[in-house]
């Protein structure tokens, strides 16, 4: 069975998916006029939008909610593997995915506004299923990406967050795998059937916390190495374009893996961004895109950046010899992921280190579990519409229940391959979806950048702009003209 796993996840993630990542980042970035560089003071001006409603969140709830989706275990253990496998060099292109992948969360977020809905409880819905069908008419590819987010987010994708939070644990608490599933298990039953509202205010709360404190911790770690710092960013720019002859062997993988756990980690381009997205009341779709992309760089560029310095400038980690053997082993015995880090910090903090990750681990990965829970939801309402089908939902909540507790036996390895066949699958759909589907989103950027100028709180009006099937948004702006 794992030689079967590993074979689906090898052929899914092709070097054809981290060129289409790549290259649809680098193209929506030039369509955009870079937008990501440009409107990065607006990104942070929109985030403290706390205008909400009974249908929708906040754009900072929204944030959040999408924040807690990618700041999971992708950012500690995701890390370690990207390192353990394609070196060093496998950082910087963490940070290319993500620089080009924010304009890429800038245009699905942004459709997901555009097309969104509500839903029978008159809460905003939304996402790549909803925009596929309205937008490209075609109802059976909509279905085809709901039925694999429900897959990857409901059943795939928990364990390995499950499965990092037991790992961890019993590193440092030597805590057993079932003790974990246990109370891992009964919290999310607790928040998840909450409701999405639960899901918003946890989310608000957790998000912001975890995320600082984390960073904060790896700025001390860098603090206390300070004179280490040239020599790290030399070795993760050299390694990743050859100039270190020590992992020559792994260059192509640095590539891969880079791109493979940046996606993984800040989920640009996969579809899963949008669903909080489409949650946010804002008055032009516009702003959670731009919002939305702000959330790339705080996943990759300060969370992920956390983990790779703190791992990188106390040398604690392995790389692995594609052709055998090893090519750095500086932690004989440890397998790649929270291990790395944990060692990272208690070398510097001694102590302290096994149980700071843990606790760290355990809230980024609970979250993302949750938001996980919220995607899956999402894409059963829409699979739902036209009849009311409550037992999908229980049915839902019981597997995620039952995929925490398996991620947390089974082997690291397993898990992983298991999340990585769903993330693939989610963004193979869904890149192809947007690059369809692009126009409506850079109509919708052009829109809002021209009432700014004009000193306008940006308003969107679709049939203005040419765009149809927006329904929620064309009686919005037809009640604001009603006199």
């Amino acid at each position: 069975m794992d030689t079967f796993i590993n074979s689906i996840d090898n052929l899914i993630w092709s070097r054809a998916l981290v060129a289409l990542c790549l290259g649809a980042g680098l193209y929506f970035s030039i369509r955009t006029r870079f937008m990501q560089v440009r409107g990065l003071a607006e990104m942070i001006r929109l985030m403290r939008d706390g205008r909400k409603s009974d249908a929708g969140v906040s754009a900072f709830q929204a944030l959040t909610m999408s924040l807690s989706g990618r700041v999971g275990t992708g950012n500690i253990a995701g890390v370690a593997t990207a390192i353990a496998f394609g070196g060093p060099g496998a950082v910087f292109w963490m940070w290319m995915v993500a620089f080009l992948g924010a304009s890429t969360a800038y245009v699905e977020s942004t459709l997901a506004q555009i097309y969104k809905e509500r839903d029978d409880q008159g809460q905003y819905r939304g996402g790549p299923a909803y925009y596929i069908e309205k937008a490209m008419g075609q109802r059976w590819y909509a279905w085809l990406f709901a039925g694999a987010t429900v897959l990857a987010t409901g059943f795939l994708l928990p364990g390995v967050q499950a499965n990092s939070i037991a790992t961890s644990m019993q590193t440092a608490w030597g805590l057993t795998p079932m003790v974990t599933a246990i109370a891992i298990s009964l919290a999310l039953a607790f928040i998840i059937f909450g409701g999405v509202r639960r899901i918003a205010q946890f989310a608000e709360f957790v998000v912001p916390f975890m995320a600082a404190a984390y960073v904060l911790v790896a700025l001390l770690i860098m603090f206390m190495n300070i004179g280490r710092l040239p020599g790290m960013i030399a070795l993760i720019f050299g390694s990743a374009f050859g100039a270190k002859a020590a992992f020559g062997a792994v260059l192509g993988l640095a590539v891969e893996w880079g791109v493979k756990r940046g996606i993984y980690s800040n989920e640009a381009g996969q579809g899963t961004g949008p669903h909080p997205a489409a949650a946010a009341e804002v008055s032009h779709p516009a702003k959670q895109g731009y919002v939305q992309a702000f959330s790339v760089y705080v996943d990759t560029l300060l969370v992920c950046s956390a983990t790779a310095f703190m791992i990188l400038s106390t040398g604690m980690y392995n790389v692995v010899n594609p052709a055998g053997g090893t090519l750095v082993e500086q932690l004989p015995g440890v397998e790649a992921g929270p291990g790395f880090a944990q060692h990272a910090v208690e070398s510097v903090l001694p102590g302290y280190g096994a149980g700071f990750v843990a606790i760290a681990l355990l809230f980024f990965a609970f979250t993302t579990i949750v938001a996980y829970y919220y995607m899956a939801e999402t894409n059963i309402a829409y699979l739902n519409r036209g009849g009311h089908r409550p037992w999908t939902i229980l049915v839902l909540r019981i597997g995620i229940v039952a995929a925490v507790v398996y991620g947390c036996v089974r082997s690291a390895s397993v898990a992983w391959a298991l999340g990585d066949i769903g993330v693939g699958l989610m963004a193979w759909l869904n890149v192809i979806a947007i690059l369809i589907l692009q126009k409506p989103a850079l109509l919708a950027l052009k829109d809002y950048e021209a009432q700014k100028k004009a000193g306008k709180d940006p308003q969107f009006d679709p049939d203005a702009l040419g765009i149809t099937h927006a329904e929620l948004w064309r009686e919005r702006a037809a009640h604001q003209t009603r006199p």
